[in-house]
């Protein structure tokens, strides 16, 4: 692999539908445990858990992970994952980190493998990121099911151009259509860039960090997946990741 990645995975205790989602139990084991362990399988470089509570650091450390304290008032994940990377690599050895949610516990290792794909096969990609096909209308039509106008040079590439990122069903006509899933891999010097910018007037109406990158010229190429890992954001949500992980097991 030409690239050196560092994989950050941000996590903070303040969730309004989840409180302490992190902690939350997972066949004995805390939910931020389980992502890590994920991300560490995948192989593709180190692994460290921005915390933006104790709590989180304690239970990484425990259990022989790297993890970072950071400041829970940093106003989104994307901030996180910055400090955390300038903390553990102040020289920037690592030119790529990617932006892992700590909500994804049945996250198939492989697609961490798969977001890097994008900026091996072109320099000019600042970010990367993955979707998948939608196949259901009613998915199509969910305001929390992010949407992406895609443009591939063929029917065949597996890699196309996110020209924009919206709540609503976009594009208009026939498929297909993709479901935007919120994994990204940064070149290091893109997220400098980003985490810096303004709030941009798009993001702040969609509800959509990435807007705020397309807004500042930068190009986010779409690596197309088949599996799409399960966040968890509800106690409806924590009680499917637990049947699939013990289905697994």
């Amino acid at each position: 692999m030409s690239l050196n990645p560092l994989i950050v995975i941000p996590s903070r205790m303040k969730a309004v539908r989840l409180p302490d989602k992190p902690l939350a139990d997972i066949q004995g084991e805390p939910m931020i445990v389980h992502v890590w362990r994920r991300a560490v399988a995948a192989a593709v470089g180190p692994v460290v858990v921005a915390c933006g509570d104790q709590a989180i650091y304690d239970v990484i450390v425990a259990r022989g992970g790297s993890a970072v304290l950071t400041d829970p008032d940093l106003p989104s994940g994307s901030d996180r994952v910055h400090v955390a990377a300038q903390t553990v690599d102040p020289d920037g050895d690592f030119d790529v980190i990617v932006n892992l949610q700590g909500d994804l516990p049945t996250l198939d290792p492989s697609v961490l493998r798969n977001v890097l794909e994008p900026l091996e096969a072109d320099p000019a990609v600042d970010i990367a990121t993955l979707a998948t096909e939608i196949h259901d209308a009613a998915e199509f039509h969910a305001p929390s099911i992010v949407k992406i106008a895609l443009a591939r040079a063929s029917d065949r590439a597996s890699i196309g151009r996110g020209l924009y990122f919206s709540r609503a069903p976009i594009p208009t006509g026939d498929g297909p259509h993709y479901h935007h899933i919120g994994i990204y891999a940064y070149r290091r010097d893109a997220l400098a860039r980003f985490v810096a910018a303004p709030v941009a007037a798009l993001e702040a109406q969609e509800k959509l960090e990435q807007l705020r990158a397309l807004a500042n010229g930068m190009r986010i190429d779409v690596k197309i997946v088949h599996t799409n890992p399960l966040g968890v954001d509800t106690p409806a949500d924590l009680e499917q990741a637990r049947a699939l992980i013990n289905r697994a097991n």
